[in-house]
């Protein structure tokens, strides 16, 4: 049974690479924001730190893993700067992706409270697909795998806009214009096409707060994704912050999951939160799925330009 589990998740991993790659994906997208929107750079006022950890279907031998880290800080009141890495994971290094972006960000006061920003971001990923951990399928009778991709990199860049204002703010995105070719062995196994392609991903991200009461608010948040070739991915969340220490709330990934999500302001620079997601799909009852974990900490320096104050936990 856990061969075929193995051959069920390297398939799937498969599948993505052939047909529509879709960035990792997030729980807790609204306190990590700068991996989907170059233009959130330096828009809390402090120079900010934070990592991630996603473990996804846990007990699933070769399911997907990610990590982020980013920073980023404002260095004029205008212009905002920073640096992102994520590497996403799937089958035990079967395929392994590494994106590293330096972002720029330039805003413009709108109102009073609203700030419109433009961002910039260039780089590029490093992609590792290792074939041989896929004999199984030859075993079956399937032709043999391409040859091991190394550390290939490919340049990319990205854009964004964010408006924000004490109380809401709204995003659109897309990290990655280049639709970057990796392989195509069109014609050489029985007419099969092994091609691994990035897609363009957008997203779209907003968020509102809203006063209960003096030690309570409110924030539900909504995120969507699309990119060409896999379903439209929309995520929908429910915060509440008490008294600007801890945070709990819930959220749904429409057709795929229902998550829980924790948060704790250690002190008033160092946040911790933490995200479990339990599959709705016929995925999530299977007894070698144990559901996905997420772990995130954010770090935040104190700068002349001032910390953004609460309400505003985004």
């Amino acid at each position: 049974m856990k061969k075929v589990i193995i051959t069920l998740v390297f398939s799937i991993g498969f599948l993505l690479m052939m047909n529509a790659q879709q960035d990792a994906q997030y729980t807790q997208y609204m306190f990590n924001t700068l991996s989907v929107n170059p233009a959130y750079a330096g828009s809390r006022g402090v120079f900010s730190i934070a990592a991630l950890h996603r473990s996804q279907w846990v007990g699933l031998d070769g399911a997907p893993v990610t990590q982020t880290f980013n920073f980023n800080t404002p260095v004029s009141e205008r212009v905002g700067i920073g640096f992102s890495v994520v590497n996403d994971e799937i089958g035990n290094g079967t395929n392994q992706e590494t994106y590293f972006d330096g972002v720029i960000s330039y805003t413009i006061p709108t109102s009073d409270t609203g700030k419109l920003s433009f961002g910039l971001k260039a780089g590029g990923h490093f992609l590792n697909v290792d074939f041989n951990q896929l004999r199984n399928f030859q075993n079956q009778g399937t032709p043999s795998a391409p040859p091991n991709i190394d550390n290939k990199f490919s340049p990319n860049f990205g854009a964004g806009v964010y408006y924000h204002t004490n109380t809401f703010y709204a995003g659109l995105s897309a990290p990655n214009f280049l639709e970057t070719e990796h392989f195509d062995r069109s014609g050489e196994v029985g007419g099969t096409s092994f091609l691994a392609q990035e897609r363009i991903n957008w997203y779209l991200i907003s968020g509102f707060v809203f006063d209960v009461n003096s030690d309570l608010l409110f924030k539900p948040t909504v995120l969507f994704k699309a990119v060409q070739g896999a379903p439209l991915q929309a995520d929908i969340s429910a915060n509440f912050l008490f008294r600007e220490k801890f945070s709990f709330g819930a959220a749904y990934r429409w057709s795929a999951a229902v998550s829980a999500l924790v948060g704790m302001q250690l002190t008033d620079q160092l946040m911790l939160g933490l995200a479990y997601d339990k599959e709705t799909t016929a995925l999530g009852g299977s007894q070698f799925n144990d559901g996905s974990f997420e772990v995130f900490l954010r770090y935040e320096f104190k700068t002349r330009y001032g910390k953004v104050l609460t309400p505003r936990f985004f």
